[in-house]
């Protein structure tokens, strides 16, 4: 059996202001780091100490990770980080207010557009200079492998060949493995794991700094899960 936690980034700037964050490289706020160290001090009273963790090349995801791991006095465990684990790119959204949209496209429209699978928000344009292309830290990736704007789907198909070729490599090899990330990279993991249809999916809501503790068995199929609240 392994076991897998997975740990959303504790409140950012804008999520504390209600905008589109996407691949926006946007801090922690206070709370948000308190949450972080939280999270840790939760997995070190439940006994779990993460052998391996993983994480996005965005900043309000290593810096969670980083707080949560000194508070598991785990800080020198080894730490990955790949932009295959960043948050759904919301394209032309990014940076914009979550109620301006809901009152532009309506509430069914934009609950769709926040939490369906398949449904893409505008793409930014190329010569943007917010487009990832652009972005020192991805000048390593292919070009045409970044992202002007993403559905769920889009995340997921991203996101599963790093899975596929790192992290359930160190699950199937019995490491307790981190994964601190976002609300849509871990959604979009949730979605293969709980086996989600694409209706169940849009209720799926992931809390911030909130541990999620899955046991696996040897194929790495859920055996059980648990949400460790405060």
């Amino acid at each position: 059996m392994s076991t897998l936690i997975l740990l959303r980034h504790g409140e950012s700037v804008w999520n504390r202001d209600a905008r589109f964050s996407g691949w926006a490289d946007v801090d922690l706020t206070s709370t948000g780091a308190d949450q972080a160290r939280e999270a840790g001090r939760r997995l070190r009273a439940a006994g779990i100490a993460p052998d391996v963790a993983y994480t996005s090349l965005l900043r309000r995801a290593i810096h969670t990770l980083e707080l949560a791991l000194a508070a598991l006095d785990r800080s020198r465990i080894p730490v990955h980080r790949d932009w295959r684990l960043n948050e759904r790119h919301y394209g032309a959204l990014e940076g914009e207010s979550k109620s301006a949209t809901a009152r532009r496209l309506g509430d069914a429209e934009f609950q769709h557009l926040r939490r369906g699978l398949r449904t893409r928000p505008p793409a930014i344009p190329h010569d943007d200079p917010r487009h990832p292309r652009h972005v020192g830290a991805y000048r390593e990736v292919a070009a045409d492998a970044l992202p002007a704007a993403e559905s769920l789907e889009d995340t997921l198909q991203r996101l599963l060949p790093y899975w596929d070729a790192a992290i359930a490599p160190s699950l199937a090899a019995g490491q307790t493995t981190l994964v601190c990330a976002h609300t849509h990279s871990l959604r979009a993991l949730l979605y293969r794991l709980d086996g989600h249809t694409p209706e169940s999916i849009e209720a799926v809501e992931i809390p911030t700094a909130t541990p999620l503790v899955y046991r696996l068995d040897a194929g790495l199929q859920p055996i059980e899960r648990e949400t460790m609240c405060a």
